[in-house]
């Protein structure tokens, strides 16, 4: 049971989570989360007790120590924020979180259990994958839907994939029990570098998050960073004739791959994307 802590009435919340771990390739989808964080100067409102959920020698508590020299003991968990951005309507719960390492279905049912008590109406789950893709081409994110406006609205498709899930699944799994509007975003992230961060992976799922909830974030350095990150990447592959050679087999495969069609339906994409970003007025920089 989540306790919160001076929570005002919400107006049609909507709740986007991400979790560190394996939903989480170079930290891009919690990356969101902690942006959103910033800029919209969201407060905290309470968080999942760890105890029934973490072995702490996985993810292990971390000791800090205040201006004063107090030491004190942050435990790994789950902690859930509100927000308004500006010149919305509506309120956004963020929830940024460590992948559980057990009970799952009761960390689920424990946080679709707030989220109703917040009012929400419609989640957002963010994870990132490492694929077969090259740093050097537009970050390929893929989404799914429960309901069908959404995936109308959003241009998705039903998801086909079957294998291993994170949390992440796990969650929007919960939703559709529960009746429980969800949508799923998931950016591609290149197979090479697993590192975080990845600015360029963190905008792209950014986007997703604009068209959804209608709004405009503010990026602030993150065109910049995206693009300093492909910069100090292309120059450490070009350092390595073997790795350089090898993105240049990945961006001839990706070529082949993308469609005339689909490369116009990505283009129309961004474009109708942009004219949104204008009519909705300022309050983010170019990408």
């Amino acid at each position: 049971m989540i306790e919160f802590e001076d929570v005002p009435d919400l107006v049609e919340p909507t709740l986007v989570c991400a979790f560190e771990g394996w939903n989480d390739a170079a930290g891009a989808a919690t990356g969101v989360i902690d942006h959103l964080l910033e800029v919209w100067s969201a407060r905290l409102i309470g968080a999942i007790d760890p105890d029934d959920f973490y072995d702490f020698q996985v993810n292990r508590p971390m000791v800090s120590t205040d201006d004063a020299g107090m030491r004190s003991i942050v435990w790994p968990s789950t902690q859930l924020y509100v927000a308004r951005p500006p010149d919305a309507h509506r309120d956004v719960v963020l929830v940024r979180g460590i992948e559980p390492n057990m009970r799952w279905r009761q960390f689920c049912a424990e946080l679709l259990a707030a989220a109703d008590d917040l009012g929400v109406g419609l989640v957002c789950t963010l994870g990132a994958m490492l694929a077969e893709i090259p740093h050097t081409r537009p970050i390929q994110v893929s989404g799914s839907a429960t309901e069908l406006d959404l995936e109308d609205r959003l241009k998705l498709e039903r998801s086909s994939y079957e294998g291993p899930t994170g949390i992440v699944g796990v969650v929007q799994d919960a939703c559709v029990r529960l009746d429980l509007p969800s949508v799923s975003f998931w950016a591609a992230v290149p197979h090479y570098l697993p590192q975080p961060p990845c600015p360029k992976a963190t905008l792209a799922l950014i986007g997703q998050v604009e068209d959804l909830l209608q709004v405009n974030v503010p990026l602030g350095d993150l065109p910049e960073d995206s693009r300093a990150w492909e910069r100090g990447v292309a120059e450490l592959t070009e350092e390595d004739e073997d790795i350089a050679e090898y993105v240049r087999s990945l961006e001839q495969a990706a070529d082949a791959a993308d469609l005339p069609e689909a490369s116009g339906e990505a283009i129309a994409r961004e474009f109708e994307r942009y004219l949104k970003r204008r009519e909705r007025g300022p309050g983010s920089s170019d990408r």
